[in-house]
This record gives structure tokens, C-alpha cells and sequence, in this order.
């Protein structure tokens, strides 16, 4: 990808974490960027262009973290013996992973944001929010769980899953981002504690 096709991806990126992605024209994108819409669009055909392009990365991205981590890119029922020969520890370690990527890695915490502001004005939002950051994860870690043969996977995971989901939220909202890295360490300390002593 060229740079300024880059730059017009990832400013406008920034846009849609800020603003939501309904209220940014491509006249602010262009703006923003100090070129002419003209000038944009030989690089995308519309906005819609750009943001299919954003979910393009966003899969890639996910997949290049999953391999680099050593823990399953599909669901359970297209990987299941990865998903058995993943550990209880190699689930904290990505998981910790995660929560770098979705919040300091900028273009995985703009997308996040994005769909953050959209979900409940945009249904194509709401459902990738879901898939990203709300069912999709929670069902990943049932499956990881269930291969490992832990009782109430479904309930473990919701209490593996959900603190997380809340720091999101919490280290957005503090400049005190260390205590909030704390947290979620002594989340997952207690978490491997606990599985490791009940079901291993």
C-alpha cells in the first residue's frame, strides 16, 4: 500500500474513533489530510471503499496476532485439535496480548472506538462490534475452555472475559493506564489460579 493511501486510511481512522464514522465526510477526510476530495478518491472509491479496506487490515491483523500468539485463527469447529492443543497459559498470555492491541496499538484502538461510538446507531456496527469485542471473544474463550474439558465453560469464561472488557473502558477513561495494566494482571494471576487448581 502506498503512503497515502496509508495516511488516508489511518487519519481516516482517527476520524471515525472521534467523531463516529456517520458524521465524517470524505470532504473532512480530505481536509484533515490537506488534499482535494479529487485527490482522495484516486485512491478510494468512497468512504464505504475506505472502511471495507479498515475491515481488510482489521482480519489481517487479527490473524497475524493469533499465529504469533500459537492459538487458533478459526472457530472450533474448523480447528478443533488447536483449539485442544492450547493451554491454560497460552490463553492469559494472549489474552494480556489483547488488551495491548486493543488499546495501545492505534489502529486496533481506533477501530475499537469506532464501533464503541456506532454500535447503536448502525447495525452493520453493532454486529461487528459484537464479533470484535462482545460475543465473539466471550464465545472464543468458551471454546478454548470447553476443548480443555473445564466444567461451566461457558460461565468460566464469562468471568475470564468480562474484567477485561470493563479495563477497555477504565484505561480509556484514566491517565493511571499502569493501574490499570495491574489490574487485569491480578484478574488473570487469580483466573490461572483458579483453573489450574479445579481443572488441570
Amino acid at each position: 500500500m502506498s503512503n497515502t493511501k496509508e495516511n488516508i486510511l489511518l487519519t481516516a481512522l482517527r476520524l471515525f474513533a472521534r467523531d463516529g464514522y456517520e458524521a465524517v465526510s470524505v470532504s473532512q477526510i480530505a481536509g484533515a489530510l490537506g488534499m482535494t476530495k479529487g485527490a482522495l478518491y484516486k485512491h478510494y472509491k468512497n468512504k464505504r471503499d475506505i472502511f471495507d479496506s479498515i475491515l481488510v487490515r482489521m482480519e489481517q491483523m487479527d490473524a497475524e496476532h493469533a499465529r504469533r500468539y500459537e492459538v487458533p485463527e478459526g472457530t472450533l469447529e474448523q480447528s478443533a485439535e488447536d483449539y485442544q492443543n492450547t493451554s491454560i497459559e497460552q490463553i492469559i498470555v494472549f489474552s494480556k496480548a489483547q488488551f495491548q492491541y486493543w488499546t495501545e496499538e492505534e489502529f486496533s484502538s481506533c477501530f475499537r472506538k469506532m464501533l464503541t461510538l456506532e454500535q447503536y446507531r448502525n447495525e452493520e456496527m453493532g454486529a461487528l462490534y459484537q464479533q470484535y469485542l462482545g460475543l465473539g471473544p466471550l464465545q472464543y474463550v468458551t471454546d478454548l475452555f470447553t476443548s480443555l474439558n473445564i466444567p461451566d465453560a461457558r460461565e468460566q469464561a464469562v468471568a475470564f472475559y468480562a474484567p477485561m472488557y470493563l479495563l477497555y473502558s477504565c484505561y480509556d477513561g484514566t491517565t493511571d493506564k499502569t493501574a490499570v495494566a495491574a489490574l487485569l494482571d491480578s484478574h488473570f494471576e487469580k483466573m490461572r489460579s483458579r483453573l489450574t487448581k479445579q481443572y488441570q
